[in-house]
């Protein structure tokens, strides 16, 4: 891929270089076609008139000339629009691959805060060696992961004990886990431990 964009802005470079090429070439032609008049009219002045045919060969050149520099023109622009198409293409992916990564950064973030969360509620897995003794309970707070039923019969559950938005000490029930607070004196601090 990278040898690709490489060699497209390689291309592109060309192109670009070509334009400036056939603008170069387009502005002498005008500088000549200016020159060719002034130097008519100053041997007009000294009574030196040059015949018709060479007007008309002149004339007929730049035109062709005109003709050549504006299809070289048009090629060169059309050549410009199909490289930065597909340079537009290949930034595209580049920004999929970079949101995939920034999703997957996110989705290992809110991971590991799942971790820290289970590891303040149930316990630090690596300290409590039996850890399949809590696995019922993991099962049973986990369950409406897994199933729609579950969450359901769950949710009817508490939806059993919510009282009225008016009342005054009512609260909703919290998105995800409600964490211990830190323990306020000694004596609860050695309960907790």
């Amino acid at each position: 891929e990278r040898e690709l964009k490489a060699a497209a802005d390689s291309v592109l470079s060309e192109v670009r270089k070509k334009q400036a090429d056939t603008k170069r070439m387009v502005d002498i032609l005008r500088g000549l076609e200016k020159l060719r008049k002034l130097r008519k009219e100053a041997a007009a002045r000294k009574g030196v008139c040059p015949p018709p045919s060479a007007d008309e060969a002149f004339e007929n050149q730049v035109e062709s000339l005109k003709t050549l520099l504006k299809n070289r023109t048009e090629l060169y622009e059309a050549e410009e629009r199909a490289l930065r198409v597909m340079l537009e293409g290949e930034q595209e992916e580049e920004r999929k691959r970079e949101m995939e990564k920034k999703r997957k950064k996110e989705m290992e973030k809110l991971l590991q805060q799942k971790l820290e969360i289970d590891s303040k509620l149930f316990g630090d897995p690596d300290e409590f060696p039996l850890a399949h003794l809590l696995q019922p309970f993991r099962e049973y707070y986990l369950q409406a992961e897994h199933s729609v039923a579950a969450l359901i019969r769950i949710r009817h559950e508490w939806d059993q004990f919510l009282v009225p938005a008016d009342h005054p000490e009512g609260s909703s029930i919290p998105p995800g886990w409600v964490l211990p607070s830190l323990p306020t004196n000694d004596t609860w601090a050695t309960a907790v431990r």
